[in-house]
């Protein structure tokens, strides 16, 4: 039993790690990061494949934590998708690492690693390795060239950035 139980620990924690090169932003400031966000960009993983309009909407929970709710619009479905999850911090509350979970005991990453400091209104966002990426904005259209800026910032990084499904917010 002590062995089973040690496996399951080493499993469940093993979603919440930081790709090669990937550091999380420090100076970072959870107030200022809440409200909703537009996803400029993301690698293709199934629980978003065919969504457009796609936000993430960061607000405070009772406990201290994060109340996170992805929102995206299924075109082929003719309706709204929606998904509600919670986050923690990882490190400390001045360290742009969390853990978010949208199914029960289950977390992975959540890695702030690219931040406008000054505005807080761009966002480039990893899990736990280099398939996940996500490039965010507070508004739902971005300055390409911040976009490809940011898109060489990620390549460099690791990210197969040829990949990126620009979303599509109309």
């Amino acid at each position: 039993m002590k062995h089973l139980l040690a496996l399951l620990a080493l499993l469940l924690g093993g979603c919440v790690s930081l790709p090669d090169n990937v550091r999380p932003v420090g100076d970072f400031k959870l107030e200022r990061y809440l409200g909703t966000w537009y996803e400029i960009a993301r690698l293709d993983h199934s629980f978003e494949r065919g969504l457009s309009r796609v936000t993430a909407e960061y607000s405070l929970r009772e406990d201290g934590g994060v109340r996170v709710v992805n929102r995206g619009y299924s075109a082929r479905d003719g309706k709204w998708k929606q998904a509600e999850g919670r986050a923690y911090f990882v490190r400390d509350p001045q360290t742009g690492f969390l853990k978010v979970s949208f199914f029960g005991p289950f977390y992975g990453s959540y890695v702030i690693f690219e931040l406008d400091h000054e505005n807080y209104g761009h966002a480039v966002v990893s899990g736990p390795d280099t398939s996940y990426l996500w490039i965010l904005a507070r508004k739902p259209v971005m300055d390409e060239s911040l976009k490809r800026d940011l898109v060489a910032r990620a390549a460099a990084r690791g990210f197969k950035t040829e990949g990126l499904i620009f979303v599509d917010h109309d």
